[in-house]
């Protein structure tokens, strides 16, 4: 489990393949940047653009996970080099800062607008309907792992159309200062919202 607060922002520095087949996943050799490590081993959870992968080596300046192609089919961000939002696995001594966060992107949703509005930025994204359907105002959406507040909500042809508002803080430490019209973005919905609908779908 996680909280969707961004602990650090390393560097995905290298991809490898793990065979030569097309099904065959990657390992990722990913410096670390401020993220303390002393007490990551293996086998630990960290997650990565808000995708929870486990720690198989650790380097001298971070770790490498291994991907696999289904993952990197349903996720966005892993598949190339370049920043990548870090946060290690919640304890039970850490502060919930955010929300509870699985690490199990849901789906992705693409980047429809992002402008800065007085010293904040409004970010605009249109996710699938399939996703839309938990989403509500002032509720949670974890965006590339960060857990951030909805602040509109609303239905489209195509999907449902969602704004949150990123303070100066929010763009100085994470990733979420790199995106623009069009891009794709990783989404896991609030764990609370799906259980509600699971609960409501059954028949008494």
């Amino acid at each position: 489990m996680f909280t969707g607060i961004v602990a650090a922002v390393g560097n995905i520095t290298s991809i490898n393949p793990l065979g030569s087949g097309p099904d065959a996943g990657v390992r990722l050799a990913v410096d670390a940047g401020g993220l303390p490590m002393a007490d990551v081993v293996l086998g630990d959870s960290i997650a990565l653009n808000g995708a929870c992968m486990t720690v198989v080596e650790k380097t001298a300046d971070g770790f490498c996970v291994d991907v696999s192609r289904e993952s990197l089919s349903k996720t966005v961000g892993l598949d190339a080099t370049g920043e990548v939002n870090l946060e290690k696995a919640l304890t039970l001594a850490d502060r919930l800062g955010g929300h509870l966060v699985s690490g199990h992107v849901d789906g992705l949703g693409v980047v429809k607008r992002f402008e800065a509005v007085g010293e904040s930025h409004e970010l605009v994204i249109e996710a699938p309907k399939d996703i839309g359907k938990y989403l509500a105002y002032k509720g949670s959406i974890v965006v590339n792992g960060v857990s951030l507040t909805v602040n509109r909500v609303a239905d489209t042809a195509s999907g449902c159309e969602f704004s949150i508002n990123l303070i100066p803080h929010t763009i100085a430490v994470t990733t979420l200062k790199h995106l623009s019209a069009g891009k794709k973005v990783n989404l896991e919905v609030d764990l609370i919202a799906r259980y509600v609908e699971r609960m409501l779908s059954q028949k008494q």
